[in-house]
C-alpha cells in the first residue's frame, strides 16, 4: 500500500451520506486528485492518504484511497486557509485573517483550549465565540471519531455513517458497547460490530454480544431464508456456534430478550420445542390470520345470484367457453371475502381475471395491484386496466417510511385484486390487509409451485396449505396454449417429468454444451447473434432489441455461467466502451450509458420523476427487482440517470449505485414476477440445494415466446428430479387452521 502526503487545495465532489469525495491535493510541487470515503477535508489542510495509484480512462491517474491520517496545519497560511475555508460556522476569510493574524502559531491551540478568548478579535462576541468553538470542536470530533472507527477495520463509508449519527460521543458510545450499532444503525450487522468488541477486550460471552448474536441470526433467518421463527434449539445451536460460549450463557441471555420483549416465544403444537419470533413477524402472523377472518365473515353468499348468466354472456362476447371449474372459481371469487386462484401457465388465470373484472365493473370499483413495477405492467397489458405496485396502491410515504393507506384511510374500493400473490411476503400482505375495508373482496392470485417471497413467510402457500380460505387450482391447459412447448414442459418439469426437447417448429430448444467455457459462450452469442436474426430483428438494432427482450437467467452467482461471470461477458458483447459511452467505475462495476441495470435492494428514499399525459409526477422508492436501463452518466460528479421499464427516471448518486448491478443476466430469484418474450438459461451443474424443480420450473415460466437451455441433459434431469423444498418456518398456516 502506498502513501501520499498532500496540502487540501480543495474539494470538486462529496457525497454527505457516505463521504465519496474527489479531491484536489498538492504535494510538493505536483497536483493530484484523491478519491474515496473520506471526512471532509478543507482547504489547507494536510493528510496522508493510505491506498495505491490508478489510471482513470477519462481523467487520467488517480489516487484511490483506502484510508485518511488528517494532519492540521502548521504554517500559518496553512491555518488561516483552513479556519477561512467556511466549515467552521460563523467563520469567513476576513475574520480568519485576523484571528490567525492576533494568535499567529498559538490559533488553533486557543480554538480548542481556550475559545473564550476570540472576544479578543474586535467583532468577535461571546455568543459568536461560542458557536465558533462548538463547530470548530464538532468538526474534530467527527474527524477523531472516522479515524477512530477506521482503525478497527471499520470501511470508511461506514465510518462516516457512524460519525454522522453519533458525532462526538461516537469513541464514548462504541467503547461503551459496541453492540448497540447494530439496533442504532440500519445497515450496521453483528459482525461489524462484533470486530469492534472483540479489538476493545469485550468478553466473548458478555451479555451484550450475545444478545446482538441472537437478534442477528434471527434477522438473517429472516431475510436469507424467509423464516418468520427459529425453533429454540436451533437458534441456541447457531448461537453458541458463531459465538464459541456455553448453550447456558446464551439460554440465560434469550430468557432476558423475552422477559424484555425483544422477542416472542410461543410452543409449537406439540409444546416440546419453543418457536422464537423476532417480535414484529409474530404479530404480523397474528394479524393477518385476524384479517383475513375478518374479510372472509364480513361478505355474505349468495350476493351475485345470477353470476351464472353473466358468465355466459361474457363468453358469447368473447367466444370463449369457461370449464365448470373456471366458471366455479368465477363465482367463488364474487361470493367470498377472500379468495385465492392458482395454477400454472396456460390454465387461463388472465381470462378468469378479465371476466370477473367485466362482471364487476357494471356496479363495483375493483383496484388490481402486484408486488413489482413489471408485474404490474404485465397485468396492466393482460387487462387493459391500470394494475399499480402494492407499495403505490397504499401510497407509500418514503420519507416516513409508512403507507398512506390503513386502517384510518383505506382503500376506496370493493374488490381489490392481487397478481403473482407467491411473490407477496408477510410484511407486505399486512400492510395489504390493514387497508382493505371490511365488505370488500380480496382475491389473490399466483403459482404456488414457483418460488417463494423473498421477503420472510410464505404466505400464499400458508393459505393454500390451511384449506380455511375458499380457493381453486386450475391444471387445465387452455387450448389456445397446447401448441407452446415452452407451457406443456413446465407442466411435465412440475410433475417431475422431463421435457420435450428440440422438437421442430416449437418454442423450446436445448444446446448441447457439456463444458463450462463452451456453456458460456454460447449463452453470449445466442443474445448477441443467433437469436436476434432468428426472431427477425432489424440489424441496427439489434443489440437493443435484444437487451429489452432476451432475458439471461442463471440458478447462481458464481461459476463461468453464474451471474456475475454472464453480466460482464453479455456487457461486453452488447454494450461494448466506446467514445459516445460515458462510463462510471464503482466497485466491480462498470456502469456505461446503455447498460441495463436491476436495483438490488429497496431504496425506499431515491426520487422519481414521470412524464404523464397530464405533466410530471413525482414520488419516492425504487424496489428490488425494478429493471431499467442508464440513460446519462456522469464520471466527474459520480452521478447516473436510470429509466426503469414504467418510464420512472431516477437519478442515483455515488451512496445509492453500491444497490445497482448489471441486469444482462439474473438469478432465478431475481426474476419472479417478471415476464420476457425470450429466455436463455445455462443448465450447467452447481450446488444440489440450488438446482431444484421449482426453481427450474419459475424460471421456464417467465418466458413468454421463447425457452433456449444451454448445458446438458444430465443437469436438466438432475433438476427434474430435484424435488427438495427449504422448508420455511411460519406458522401462519397453523393460526388460519385455529391452531
Amino acid at each position: 500500500m502506498e502513501k501520499l502526503e498532500a496540502s487540501i487545495l480543495g474539494t470538486v465532489f462529496r457525497n454527505e451520506e457516505n463521504g465519496y469525495s474527489v479531491v484536489h491535493v498538492q504535494a510538493g510541487r505536483r497536483e493530484h486528485t484523491v478519491v474515496g470515503n473520506l471526512p471532509e477535508l478543507n482547504p489547507g489542510e494536510q493528510a496522508v492518504f493510505s491506498g495505491e495509484w490508478v489510471e482513470h480512462k477519462a481523467y487520467g491517474p488517480q489516487f484511490k484511497c483506502t484510508g485518511c491520517e488528517i494532519l492540521m496545519p502548521t504554517t500559518l497560511l496553512g491555518i488561516e486557509r483552513y479556519l477561512g475555508g467556511g466549515s467552521v460556522r460563523g467563520l469567513g476569510p476576513a475574520t480568519a485573517h485576523l484571528i490567525v493574524e492576533h494568535f499567529g502559531e498559538e490559533t488553533l491551540t486557543v480554538l480548542a483550549e481556550h475559545p473564550d478568548r476570540l472576544t479578543e478579535i474586535s467583532g468577535i462576541g461571546s455568543k459568536r465565540a461560542a458557536m465558533i468553538a462548538e463547530s470548530f470542536a464538532s468538526q474534530q470530533g467527527e474527524r477523531q471519531a472516522i479515524i477512530y472507527l477506521q482503525s478497527y477495520g471499520i470501511p470508511p463509508a461506514l465510518a462516516i455513517r457512524i460519525a454522522h449519527a453519533y458525532g462526538v460521543n461516537t469513541r464514548e458510545i462504541v467503547q461503551q458497547n459496541p453492540y448497540r450499532l447494530c439496533d442504532d444503525l440500519e445497515g450496521v450487522g453483528f459482525r461489524t460490530a462484533d470486530r469492534i468488541g472483540i479489538a476493545l477486550g469485550f468478553p466473548p460471552d458478555g451479555d451484550s454480544r450475545i444478545r446482538s448474536a441472537l437478534l442477528y441470526l434471527l434477522q438473517e433467518a429472516a431475510e436469507g431464508s424467509g423464516h418468520c421463527y427459529l425453533p429454540e434449539d436451533i437458534l441456541l445451536r447457531q448461537g453458541t456456534g458463531l459465538l464459541q460460549v456455553s448453550g447456558e450463557k446464551c439460554s440465560n441471555v434469550l430468557t432476558r430478550l423475552l422477559l424484555c420483549r425483544d422477542l416472542t416465544a410461543e410452543m409449537d403444537g406439540e409444546d416440546t420445542v419453543r418457536r422464537i419470533y423476532l417480535t414484529d413477524f409474530y404479530q404480523a402472523e397474528k394479524e393477518v390470520t385476524r384479517r383475513i377472518r375478518e374479510l372472509m365473515a364480513s361478505v355474505q353468499a349468495g350476493s351475485w345470484p345470477h353470476a351464472g348468466r353473466a358468465i355466459s354472456r361474457f363468453e358469447r362476447e368473447h367466444h370463449i367457453q369457461f370449464s365448470p371449474r373456471q366458471r366455479e372459481a368465477i363465482v367463488q371469487a364474487l361470493e367470498n371475502g377472500v379468495f385465492v386462484i392458482t395454477g400454472g401457465p396456460g390454465t387461463g388465470k388472465t381470462t378468469i381475471i378479465n371476466c370477473i373484472l367485466s362482471l364487476l365493473s357494471e356496479e363495483h370499483e375493483p383496484l388490481l395491484c402486484a408486488p413489482t413495477g413489471r408485474a404490474a405492467k404485465r397485468m396492466t397489458e393482460a387487462t387493459g386496466e391500470n394494475a399499480m405496485t402494492i407499495h403505490r396502491l397504499l401510497e407509500y410515504n418514503g420519507e416516513a417510511r409508512t403507507f398512506s393507506r390503513n386502517r384510518d384511510n383505506p382503500l376506496e374500493a370493493d374488490c381489490i385484486i392481487a397478481d403473482e400473490a407467491s411473490m407477496i411476503d408477510l410484511s407486505l400482505m399486512r400492510s395489504l390487509l390493514r387497508a382493505i375495508s371490511s365488505g370488500s373482496r380480496l382475491l389473490l392470485v399466483g403459482d404456488a409451485d414457483q418460488l417463494p417471497s423473498v421477503g420472510a413467510g410464505n404466505v400464499l402457500g400458508d393459505i393454500l396449505e390451511s384449506g380455511t380460505v375458499p380457493c381453486v387450482r386450475l391444471t387445465d391447459i387452455y387450448r389456445q396454449s397446447e401448441q407452446s412447448r415452452i407451457v406443456l414442459n413446465a407442466h411435465l418439469i412440475n410433475r417431475g417429468e422431463m421435457p420435450l426437447l428440440n422438437e421442430k417448429g416449437t418454442d423450446f430448444f436445448f444446446e448441447r454444451k457439456p463444458l463450462l467455457r463452451e456453456a458460456a459462450a454460447s449463452v453470449v452469442a445466442l443474445v448477441r447473434d443467433r437469436l436476434p436474426k432468428y426472431l427477425h430483428y432489424d440489424p441496427r438494432r439489434a443489440s437493443s432489441l435484444a437487451m429489452r427482450n432476451i432475458q439471461v437467467l442463471a440458478p447462481g452467482r458464481k461459476g463461468e455461467c453464474g451471474v456475475n461471470n454472464l453480466n460482464l461477458l453479455l456487457q461486453e458483447a452488447l454494450n461494448p466502451p466506446s467514445r459516445q459511452k460515458p462510463e462510471l467505475t464503482w466497485g466491480e462495476n462498470i456502469f456505461r450509458v446503455g447498460d441495463k441495470v436491476i436495483q438490488t435492494r429497496n431504496n425506499y428514499d431515491l426520487i422519481w420523476r414521470k412524464k404523464t399525459a397530464d405533466g410530471l409526477e413525482d414520488g419516492t422508492g425504487i424496489f428490488n427487482g425494478d429493471i431499467g436501463f442508464i440513460t446519462m452518466v456522469d464520471p466527474g460528479e459520480h452521478l447516473l440517470s436510470v429509466t426503469f421499464e414504467d418510464d420512472r427516471e431516477v437519478l442515483y448518486s455515488s451512496g445509492d449505485l453500491e444497490d445497482l448491478s448489471l441486469a444482462y443476466c439474473l438469478s432465478v430469484h431475481k426474476s419472479q414476477g417478471s415476464e420476457f418474450p425470450a429466455v436463455v438459461m445455462p443448465v450447467t451443474g452447481g450446488p444440489p440445494m440450488l438446482l431444484t424443480r421449482n426453481l427450474f420450473y419459475t424460471a421456464l415460466t417467465r418466458a413468454r415466446t421463447l425457452v433456449v437451455l444451454v448445458g446438458t441433459e444430465e443437469v436438466i434431469r438432475a433438476m427434474v428430479e430435484n424435488d427438495h423444498i427449504t422448508r420455511r418456518y411460519t406458522t401462519l398456516s397453523q393460526r388460519l387452521k385455529g391452531g
